[in-house]
């Protein structure tokens, strides 16, 4: 629905600015899509916006790191950024983008005097760096069941801070489409779930995950990757199709296929932190396969954890 001119996008950072922007867009009758990212953008962010240009008259692109779903013992502060170098990637895309939402702190609340006693220092030590920084920030979004498994057994906070970052922007921009990538497919799933429990008239679309030409999943992270790590790391999207291949060929035994992933991954150099084969709508494990699935791996090369997965129908 979206020109293919390119343009120059307007740049947002204030909530309130954000908020009559998509109100004046409304206004016009033009429906919006928001394509929420943390920034360092590459060909997944990329196609994500050209879904959202199937769909919409405007696009929002949000470029935010948030503090929200880091431990104080992760990347926040090493995670890649080059601001300058997203907006030129926009304005290179077909139809660009409409706006660019890049607000400084979306935990800012001009509270400058936070009582150290809203702050929970007796939760096992699993706080955010938001909490770390006594931001005062209290309200939490969660998808109980959802997030517990997989990536949520190794990142207890995570979940809760993308759910509740994604309100705020849900909030914020007001879209009727948001799109994601399935590439962090429980993130996917629990977005779907938040939408639907708490009646947004919002529809969450899943875009199909990115691949390099060499078949590694796109990921800010990669560039952290030496090229010696890369290399071995192709050894999860390589694992992933034989698995499939597998199921199409008549196993469904999901402890062979893991087994066989995890041996193909360890093998290659990689520390596996899980591969689980789970129902695509309730993410719980499967021992045999008689529905759709998706074969979900997480796993260590380096320094640099990487997670990819593969659907699987049948």
């Amino acid at each position: 629905m979206a020109t293919t001119s390119t343009k120059e996008p307007e740049i947002i950072t204030d909530k309130t600015q954000m908020r009559k922007w998509s109100r004046a867009m409304r206004s016009q009758g033009k429906s919006i899509g928001l394509v929420p990212t943390m920034g360092y953008l590459h060909e997944g962010h990329l196609s994500l916006i050209k879904e959202s240009h199937r769909r919409t008259n405007v696009t929002v692109v949000s470029i935010y790191v948030n503090p929200g779903q880091f431990s104080p013992s992760e990347d926040l502060s090493t995670y890649p950024s080059d601001f300058h170098g997203d907006l030129l990637k926009l304005m290179a895309l077909p139809g660009g983008v409409d706006a660019v939402f890049h607000p400084h702190d979306l935990y800012d609340y001009n509270n400058n005097n936070v009582n150290k006693d809203m702050i929970d220092e007796k939760g096992g030590g699993v706080v955010s760096c938001l909490e770390e920084r006594r931001a005062g920030h209290e309200t939490w979004v969660r998808v109980e069941k959802l997030e517990k498994g997989l990536c949520g057994m190794s990142r207890p906070v995570f979940f809760r801070g993308v759910a509740t970052v994604v309100a705020k922007l849900f909030n914020i921009v007001d879209p009727d489409f948001a799109v994601f990538g399935k590439k962090d497919y429980q993130q996917f799933r629990i977005l779907q779930r938040m939408v639907r429990d708490l009646d947004f008239s919002i529809e969450v679309i899943g875009s199909e995950i990115k691949r390099d030409s060499d078949g590694l999943a796109l990921s800010s992270r990669n560039v952290h990757l030496s090229p010696e790590e890369r290399e071995t790391a192709l050894s999860i999207n390589r694992s992933l199709f034989r698995a499939k291949s597998n199921v199409e060929k008549g196993q469904v035994n999901c402890k062979e296929l893991r087994d066989t992933v995890i041996q193909a991954i360890s093998e290659a150099g990689g520390r596996i932190d899980y591969a689980e084969i789970v129902d695509q709508e309730s993410l719980e494990a499967v021992e045999e396969i008689k529905s759709p699935v998706v074969f979900c791996i997480a796993a260590w090369f380096g320094k640099v954890r990487l997670v990819d997965n593969m659907e699987i129908d049948v």
